[in-house]
């Protein structure tokens, strides 16, 4: 890529700060000296920027402080000048009532990082659900080259001899203890062996979803996004990315480059080849948001129906976990076995096309990564749906549900919180079958608040000892990309804001059609303009803080949860601070 011309030491973005013989430039100098730097540290080499979300409390991350040395090892081997920045973790273990109501503040956080510091490059360094989207968003508004780090996945579960997915066999265990089915010694030992190494969740869930995003974008090395967190090879390539990120800033490789319609086509065409989670749809609209790229729910669904699923991992797949997918050659293999979906050209972080990456990329284990003609599932892992209960689309994954359910129609059991349901699904006594639809509302973006993983409502325990582990659930929730199940999720509008399932009702009857791609409330219009009428809008969540904030300027889910005001059609950028 050469159709810019190389940097400078003059030219360096950081030069503004530093090489100027003036009082500001001076204050710099010294007290970059006050912190042990010597002037041959700095002169006329790029500031690398390295955003690190860790923190205590992820796991995901819990490697990171190790990680980010390694990435300065590599900045210092190239001539750049390291500088590590905390950012916030976002993570999805303990962040309450969700990470996803603080996504967006990571994407400011990163952004505003990168305007108001010398930064001439960033490494930016996530993993954990959230993280990957957020950074990537905040990058491409903060305009320098950038490249990401994936935390890599968690090394797999074991207890009593069986491999554990993490989420997917916490909730499958879970069932299984309502139904008085293990003991409490057997659900400690579960918890025990489920998360045995740090790293992300082993399961394809959101966050090996996002990494492989980022990598099928052109955003990471070669390889980077199925790396274990505790391989040796995940240190080596930390040091891969600090040495690459200086030769960016030299090319001036950065991200609006590189995130164009037809790397965000491929990202999303790998996605569907994963068995992405769902959650994979709201972060690839807010990134195409940030990218200027028109993305819409309709396109996704219309490349989910030609794109297999082709990795056989869980939850989408039966058997097997990232690790696997690692040893069987993991995104690279993959993304070669569907090269002929892909446009090749794509520019990457790299410097080269995709096409050239993905040389000698080889399948070790052909049950892993399924070949196009012996897919886990014909279509995509994602569909989405439209009708009178969600004009502004719906999502859901019919590779990881019930294939009965795929056409259903059942009568409504409506909960307007979450704390309803939670006491409802525990009452052995509830009136439900296996054929009701169980909906909750009120727990999208403005609703949640900030649009929880609820989706995957518990199985009534009544039922749960009856054997049933599937039924249709719908909701304006997200679930965990680990989950799995009949579950509808993201119906937009959402019902705090007066979406139709607002006006839902309890013995309603509800109706999917998978193929038609419908989904409805068998209620005619007359007797919905009489209970909108007669809805009242619910009193918001907070009155005050981030949360205020957060809920006048949240799109729906189906634009991508971004704030109105940071997307790139807005308006243009801040430019660069003034120094005086």
């Amino acid at each position: 890529m050469t159709d810019r011309p190389r940097k400078t030491p003059d030219t360096l973005r950081s030069a503004r700060w530093v090489a100027p013989d003036d009082l500001r430039s001076f204050g710099h100098r010294s007290r970059l000296m006050q912190m042990g730097h010597a002037p041959e540290d700095w002169a006329g080499r790029p500031f690398i920027g390295i955003l690190n979300t860790w923190s205590d409390l992820n796991p995901c991350h819990g490697h990171f402080r190790e990680r980010a040395e390694q990435v300065k090892q590599g900045v210092l081997q190239a001539g750049g000048f390291p500088v590590e920045l905390p950012a916030i973790s976002v993570d999805e273990t303990f962040s309450k009532p969700t990470s996803m109501l603080y996504r967006n503040l990571l994407a400011m956080e990163v952004e505003e990082n990168i305007r108001s510091h010398p930064l001439d490059g960033v490494v930016l360094m996530g993993g954990c659900d959230k993280s990957t989207p957020a950074l990537l968003m905040g990058a491409l508004s903060g305009g320098v080259p950038a490249i990401f780090l994936p935390a890599g996945p968690m090394l797999r579960g074991h207890y009593a001899g069986r491999v554990l997915g993490s989420g997917s066999d916490a909730w499958k265990y879970w069932d299984e203890r309502r139904a008085g089915n293990i003991s409490d010694a057997e659900w400690q030992g579960v918890e025990g062996g489920i998360a045995r190494s740090y790293g992300t969740c082993m399961t394809m869930g959101t966050a090996s979803t996002m990494t492989a995003i980022a990598e099928a974008m052109g955003l990471t090395l070669p390889g980077a996004s199925s790396i274990p967190a505790a391989d040796s090879g995940h240190k080596r390539m930390a040091r891969a990315c600090g040495r690459r990120i200086v030769e960016m800033v030299w090319e001036d490789l950065t991200p609006d480059r590189i995130v164009t319609p037809a790397a965000m086509r491929n990202a999303a065409l790998v996605a569907m080849a994963t068995g992405c989670s769902t959650n994979a749809v709201i972060h690839l609209l807010a990134i195409a948001g940030r990218a200027g790229v028109a993305l819409t729910l309709d396109d996704l669904d219309a490349l989910g129906r030609d794109m297999p699923v082709i990795a056989n991992i869980r939850p989408s797949g039966e058997t097997y976990l990232m690790e696997d997918f690692f040893y069987a050659g993991g995104l690279r293999a993959l993304m070669a076995e569907m090269s002929d979906r892909l446009d090749l050209s794509a520019p990457t972080v790299s410097g080269q096309p995709l096409g050239e990456t993905l040389a000698g990329a080889q399948v070790f284990n052909d049950d892993v990564i399924r070949p196009l003609s012996n897919p886990v599932y014909r279509e995509g892992s994602l569909a989405v749906l439209r009708g009178n209960l969600c004009p502004g689309g719906a999502v859901m994954k019919p590779a990881a549900c019930d294939p009965r359910f795929h056409s259903h129609s059942g009568p409504a059991l409506v909960f307007d919180s979450y704390s309803e349901m939670k006491a409802a699904v525990e009452d052995e006594n509830l009136d439900v079958t296996p054929d009701h639809v169980l909906v909750l509302r009120n727990a999208g973006p403005l609703g949640g608040p900030g649009m929880p993983e609820w989706g995957m409502l518990p199985i009534p325990k009544k039922l749960v000892k009856e054997g049933v582990r599937d039924m249709l659930r719908i909701s304006d929730a997200r679930m965990s990309g680990t989950s799995y199940g009949a579950c509808v999720l993201h119906a937009a509008p959402e019902a705090h804001v007066g979406g139709p399932l607002a006006l839902l009702r309890t013995g309603d009857i509800v109706t999917l059609d998978l193929a038609a791609r419908r989904l409805d409330m068998q209620v005619d219009d007359a007797e919905l303009a009489r209970r909108r009428a007669a809805w009242q809008p619910p009193e918001p969540p907070y009155a005050r803080g981030w949360g205020w904030m957060f809920a006048r300027h949240v799109g729906q889910a189906d634009t991508g949860c971004d704030f109105d005001f940071l997307t790139r059609g807005f308006g243009p950028a801040a430019g660069e601070p003034d120094i005086y």
